[in-house]
């Protein structure tokens, strides 16, 4: 009888080790930025990204694209969603820790969220590419003689 429970512990303790340890690689792979610039290669392969910048978290990641657009891929399980944020389709806001941006995607709804980064440069220097991605408003004159005056 004793030994059926040493037994059933042992491979009990077997299930939760390699449990722990599916989750640690499971956590490693989201947050790997190495994969994230490869599936976004795979989505886009024509487009070259010069920077990457991935939340605190790593289920998100913004990268800066040589043409000044920017990129977003968003982890599902194991697995990155990505999209190129086209210039007018997204409005974005400061998080109250001052380490985050709230974005709302015009085109891609669901993929709305709350943003948060290691540092505040981070989330700055996001919503910049982001702010060199968007549409100048109706109304404003861009002319080199309005800018002059």
């Amino acid at each position: 009888m004793i030994w059926t429970v040493v037994i059933a512990c042992l491979f009990l303790a077997g299930y939760i080790f390699m449990r722990m340890q599916r989750r640690e690689e499971h956590k490693q792979a989201e947050n790997d930025t190495g994969l994230a610039i490869l599936e976004f290669g795979q989505a886009y392969p024509n487009e070259a990204i010069r920077e990457v910048i991935s939340t605190v978290n790593g289920d998100s990641v913004f990268l800066r694209l040589h043409d000044g657009k920017v990129g977003c891929m968003r982890a599902h399980g194991k697995h990155f969603t990505s999209h190129v944020i086209e210039p007018g389709s997204v409005r974005v806001r400061n998080t109250a820790s001052g380490n985050g941006l709230a974005l709302d995607f015009t085109d891609n709804a669901y993929e709305n969220g709350r943003f948060e980064f290691r540092t505040s440069a981070d989330a700055a220097e996001v919503s910049l590419w982001l702010l060199g991605s968007l549409v100048p408003a109706a109304g404003i004159d861009e002319s080199p003689a309005a800018i002059s005056s």
